[in-house]
């Protein structure tokens, strides 16, 4: 075990993986715990987010998880709630939920680009109304909200309410980090690029690609590094600015791509 978040609480949201495998938010979670945190787990999927409990207690780590609809202000608040009775404190804010729904403003449906955004933007604003009050009165804390390079660059195919929601993320990060850094809190936002994790697998990604074996020859293919990046990448630079060795750190969009970006002008 590390030490680099000793005694920190993190309160993770989508910290379930979507299937089987390690998810940005399940990887998050259990890496946070590796160095010395206490981990505040919340997922949908109830199962989910079990797992990754186990997966923390297992390796000897300290957790309270509970099944939250990061959508829903009722079920954020009380989570939030449980964090603090379980915890006393927040230390340390990672907004990992997010779904991806390909096509154009054409191929949507109202209805998808309404759920899509409640879940990829509003559950952020939703954990930070509850949890900013929280740092404040602590005096400081870190805000993770996991981002895409699809905010700033093309996936190679029509992603409309993605690409929207993860700008508004952006904006979002830099509005609360210009805002809230004389009350000592900071907060910046993870880039990754095309990275091999269960959500990409889930059907309507794969379907773009014809097969989910096609899929993976071509999005390895992209990357200067010569293939796609997985969880723990992402994990990795959770880490890094969550901690007190990013501490004049704040308002940055971190690129975690292989290099995918430099080939894109």
């Amino acid at each position: 075990m590390g030490e680099r978040l000793k005694d920190k609480v993190v309160f993770v949201t989508g910290a379930g993986s979507i299937g089987p495998g390690w998810g940005n938010g399940k990887a998050a979670a259990v890496q946070f715990a590796r160095e010395g945190a206490k981990v505040f787990a919340s997922d949908i999927n109830a199962d989910a987010v079990a797992e990754v409990a186990d997966i923390i207690r297992g390796e000897g780590g300290t957790v309270e998880s509970i099944v939250c609809d990061a959508a829903n202000s009722a079920s954020v608040e009380a989570a939030v709630n449980a964090c603090m009775d379980a915890f006393g404190r927040i230390d340390v804010l990672h907004n990992n939920v997010g779904i991806i729904d390909p096509g154009g403003p054409e191929d949507l449906t109202e209805a998808q680009w309404d759920r899509l955004m409640n879940i990829n933007v509003k559950s952020m604003y939703l954990t930070c109304r509850f949890i900013l009050p929280i740092m404040a009165e602590q005096g400081g804390g870190s805000i993770i909200n996991i981002s895409s390079i699809a905010s700033t660059h093309s996936l190679g195919y029509s992603c409309i309410s993605y690409s929207a929601s993860k700008g508004a993320v952006n904006a979002f990060t830099r509005d609360i980090a210009l805002n809230y850094g004389r009350k000592g809190i900071r907060c910046n936002s993870i880039l990754p690029g095309l990275m091999n994790t269960p959500l990409i697998h889930m059907g309507n990604v794969t379907d773009v690609y014809g097969s989910t074996e096609e899929m993976v020859r071509q999005r390895d293919a992209l990357i200067p590094l010569g293939k796609m990046g997985d969880a723990f990448d992402v994990a990795h630079a959770a880490v890094f600015l969550a901690s007190d060795e990013a501490k004049h750190i704040t308002g940055i969009e971190l690129v975690v791509d292989g290099g995918i970006t430099l080939k894109v002008k």
